[in-house]
């Protein structure tokens, strides 16, 4: 995406109107003035939520509208680049994303014998491949919510292999949850667990979050309140599906590709590189061959962080020649 801008970051103005540059190799006389790794790219309703690699200024947005001209047929479009810092001081009225407003139509897998109730919704039973209960979209399962109560959970324990096969499937889906009728404070206490001990328990509970980090585990407190839930995430996945995204938004995250996974960001990357794969004597400037596009100063902070933690230690201060220790 190529956009012309005002600044090259959002300052004191917070807001900055943008235009997109349909000539995306930028022809000179444009020269380059910043390269910086992106951690995350998102679409959250009409925004592309960005996030860099860099310690400050690293998170931002940028909206996209459609607005219809007053005096003629047709639209025109407004893109706005917004900072973390600028959303913070405009206090802008509350306004939520996934407000909802039509019925939801939800499948009840035909093995819950006391299905939960769900209001302004049309229901039915049937039999569901993963989970209790789905929210069925245009003839296909869109979301997919798998119900425990305290008992199942801990029944759950006997065959632990078997729950982590169903979990998997159930996290394949692109939205889904494991919500159980109760507190995780439960299940530290002995006389409801009855056959382990809490320490078994919640190391199971561990377990569980640990092989499927991409499934939410939510500990509603009481069956009301997991269907509660259970409905408001239905209405939020449903409400999030009908907000068209501007095909711009969709071009740019589709060709960006999956997010790339995240072990603290380039401050780790480099300390790792230089503890790893550096040999034992090394210079500053290998390390800004390693990392041609990092600030300088950025890559001083992390050699002064190692020599604190006395893993480093300057060997040659003419030649600025360090060593590990």
């Amino acid at each position: 995406m190529a956009l012309r801008v005002q600044d090259k970051w959002p300052g004191q103005k917070g807001n900055i109107f943008c235009l997109r540059e349909d000539n995306r190799k930028m022809d000179p006389p444009i020269e380059e003035i910043e390269r910086v790794p992106v951690i995350s790219l998102k679409r959250i309703g009409k925004r592309l939520v960005v996030v860099l690699d860099r310690p400050i200024n690293k998170r931002c947005d940028f909206l996209f509208l459609k607005k219809k001209y007053k005096t003629k047929d047709g639209e025109y479009e407004q893109i706005f680049w917004r900072t973390q810092q600028a959303l913070k001081e405009r206090k802008p009225r509350v306004k939520l994303i996934t407000y909802h407003s039509e019925n939801l139509n939800i499948l009840i897998d035909t093995n819950e014998k006391y299905p939960w109730k769900f209001s302004n919704s049309n229901t039915e039973k049937t039999r569901l491949p993963v989970g209790d209960y789905a929210l069925l979209k245009d003839n296909e399962i869109l979301a997919v919510v798998e119900r425990k109560t305290f008992d199942n959970l801990i029944s759950e324990f006997r065959k632990m292999s078997v729950f982590h096969q169903q979990l998997a499937e159930l996290s394949a889906y692109k939205y889904s949850a494991l919500v159980i009728e109760a507190n995780y404070s439960d299940f530290l206490k002995a006389d409801k667990l009855k056959f382990y001990t809490p320490s078994f328990a919640v190391k199971a509970i561990a377990e569980l979050f640990a092989f499927h980090p991409n499934l939410p585990i939510v500990f509603a407190g009481n069956r009301k309140l997991a269907n509660e839930w259970t409905y408001r995430f239905f209405e939020a996945v449903d409400s999030h599906e009908n907000d068209t995204p501007h095909e711009k938004i969709s071009e740019i995250i589709q060709e960006y590709g999956t997010t790339p996974v995240i072990k603290g960001g380039i401050y780790y990357e480099i300390k790792k590189k230089i503890m790893d794969d550096l040999p034992e004597e090394f210079t500053f400037e290998m390390i800004s061959e390693l990392f041609p596009d990092i600030p300088i100063d950025f890559i001083k902070k992390v050699i002064d962080d190692l020599k604190k933690e006395k893993l480093i230690t300057k060997k040659n201060r003419r030649k600025n020649v360090w060593k590990k220790m």
